[in-house]
């Protein structure tokens, strides 16, 4: 494995940041607030799951609430 000096290293780094697309702002707050959305629903949903399945095991073993 050949080694490469720091100066090299850096200037290849520079190289492979400048191909990167970066993303504008309203993509990045678009994509933020999907993600927001997401992870409230997708809360609700197992928060739903588990009450439901919580409300039958206790109805099946006859456990009072």
């Amino acid at each position: 494995m050949a080694r490469t000096n720091p100066f090299e290293f850096l200037q290849q780094v520079r190289t492979e940041v400048s191909k990167v697309t970066w993303p504008t702002r309203r993509e990045t707050v678009i994509t933020t607030i999907m993600v927001v959305v997401m992870v409230i629903a997708a809360a609700l949903f197992f928060l739903a799951a588990d009450q439901v399945l919580s409300f039958l095991v206790s109805f099946v073993l006859g456990i009072g609430r």
